[in-house]
């Protein structure tokens, strides 16, 4: 069952498409049919930069335990790095 429930965020940092690097300023998560994984349902990240265009945009299609394992990796990453390293503000 698709939840049609979206959460989008604000983002600073850089992904890469076809055309290269690009700024990204958006994030978008929500739970729907992937494209392409093998899967009925898949937490779906988009990360994007609308001011860009359509192909500033890399998106990724996880199973739900990809998507809380992928949480649970990026916590333990910024927990053991010094405090404020990989921030805006650094």
């Amino acid at each position: 069952m698709c939840t049609y429930q979206t959460e989008k965020i604000e983002v600073t940092g850089s992904g890469k498409a076809a055309g290269g690097w690009f700024s990204l300023s958006h994030a978008t998560v929500y739970v729907d049919h992937p494209v392409h994984a093998p899967f009925g349902h898949t937490v779906n990240i988009d990360f994007i930069n609308p001011g860009e265009g359509p192909s500033a945009r890399v998106p990724v299609e996880l199973t739900e335990e990809a998507a809380l394992a992928l949480v649970d990796a990026i916590q333990r990453a910024i927990a053991s790095a010094p405090k404020g390293l990989a921030s805006v503000h650094q």
